[in-house]
C-alpha cells in the first residue's frame, strides 16, 4: 500500500462518516505515518504533507506561540523539504549510522471534525536506539489532517514532548 493510498471516496464528507469507521481510517493513517518514519522512507513521509502543512515541537511547555518563543523545530512546508533533503544525504552525522526506530500510538482521540478535516489527539512513545544507546521518548501529539481525493494528508502535526522542560539530546530523526 503505498503512503497516499486512498482510503476513501474522493467526495466523502467526514461528518457524514460513522465515528467508528472515521476512526478506524484515522487511526489506520496515523500508523502508516509512523511506519514511514521508523523506516526512514523520507519520499514516502514527506509526500503525507499538504502544501500549507505546519511540523511542529514546542520547547519549554506545550502552550507556546511558535511566533513568539522558541521552538525545538517549528517548519512550514518549504522547511519540511529541506529536512527531508538533508536527511537523505547520510551527512546527518547524528544520524551515521541511521537510529534503529519503533513507535506506539495510543489513546487516539478524534477532538474535532469538519466536512474534510479531523483534529487527532494521541499519544506516542518513540523507542530509539543509536550509538548514544537508548531512549525513549514519550509525547502527547496533535495532529490536523485533511481528506484529499480520498487520502489523509498531514496539515498540522505538534509534537508534545513530556519532557520538554528539560534539555533534551539531539533530535535529528522525524518525530
Amino acid at each position: 500500500m503505498s503512503a497516499r493510498s486512498a482510503l476513501l471516496p474522493r467526495d466523502t464528507d467526514l461528518l457524514a462518516l460513522d465515528p467508528l469507521s472515521l476512526q478506524h481510517q484515522v487511526t489506520q493513517f496515523l500508523y502508516r505515518e509512523a511506519r514511514l518514519q521508523d523506516t526512514h522512507d523520507y519520499d514516502g513521509w514527506e509526500s503525507l504533507w499538504e502544501h500549507d502543512a505546519i511540523y511542529w515541537v514546542p520547547a519549554n511547555g506545550n502552550d507556546t506561540d511558535p511566533e513568539q518563543q522558541m521552538s525545538v523545530l517549528y517548519d512550514n512546508r518549504s522547511r519540511i523539504h529541506v529536512r527531508i533533503e538533508q536527511l537523505k544525504t547520510g551527512r546527518r552525522h547524528t544520524q551515521t549510522p541511521r537510529s534503529e526506530l519503533a513507535r506506539l500510538i495510543s489513546n487516539v482521540e478524534i477532538a474535532e471534525v469538519t466536512v474534510n478535516e479531523v483534529v487527532v489527539l494521541a499519544n506516542v512513545l518513540i523507542y530509539e536506539d543509536n550509538l548514544r544507546g537508548e531512549t525513549v521518548w514519550a509525547a502527547r501529539n496533535e495532529y490536523r489532517i485533511r481528506l484529499v481525493e480520498g487520502a489523509f494528508r498531514l496539515v498540522r502535526k505538534k509534537i508534545g514532548l513530556v519532557n520538554n522542560a528539560k534539555p533534551i539530546f539531539t533530535l535529528s530523526f522525524l518525530v
